[in-house]
């Protein structure tokens, strides 16, 4: 009896269900990204924050990027898929999206979660990212904001998420034409 136990055991052991592979990111450059989607196509720039989404977008030449909307985080899959819908109306073929860096280069829970979205995004379409450092974007954004447009708080509240988003993806834009 007490080797069909071990038997037993082992056989569980053996038998249990595998983690599914956890699917990493395709984590492009901005070259490879570049050369992955069409010409003449606008891409998006994403700053991911903890309850709104600011989303940008490029002409399709990509040389300027402008704010264009703000998507309040509620689930997942809802969030998602009004980004998706946004590409689709503007036929937007990639995704730059803000990595918040440490300011020592490396990544904290902040860049992680902004990975896990693009993982996420990625299993419901396979549309292609590369992410742009967006150290300091924020506060930049917050600067111009104040000291150029002279917006008051509730105003600036109101764009800051989307003008960061503007802010990465002309980054990312700017560096390919380096």
């Amino acid at each position: 009896m007490g080797s069909i136990r071990a038997v037993d055991r082992s056989l569980r052991l053996d038998s249990r269900p595998r983690q599914p592979h956890r699917r990493r990111v395709i984590d492009l450059t901005l070259e490879q990204l570049r050369d992955q989607t069409p010409p003449n196509t606008p891409w998006f720039g994403l700053d991911l924050g903890e309850k709104t989404i600011g989303v940008a977008t490029s002409d399709p030449g990509r040389m300027i990027a402008s704010p264009l909307q703000l998507i309040r985080k509620t689930k997942f899959t809802d969030d998602a898929h009004a980004l998706l819908k946004l590409m689709d109306g503007r036929a937007a073929s990639g995704l730059v999206i803000g990595l918040p860096l440490n300011m020592d280069g490396t990544e904290g829970p902040r860049a992680q979660s902004c990975r896990a979205f693009a993982r996420n995004l990625q299993r419901l379409r396979a549309v292609p990212v590369a992410f742009q450092d967006e150290r300091l974007s924020t506060s930049a954004v917050e600067r111009f904001l104040i000291e150029d447009l002279d917006l008051n708080r509730k105003r600036r509240a109101q764009v800051v998420d989307r003008t960061a988003a503007a802010w990465i993806l002309q980054g990312a834009l700017d560096r390919l034409r380096g």
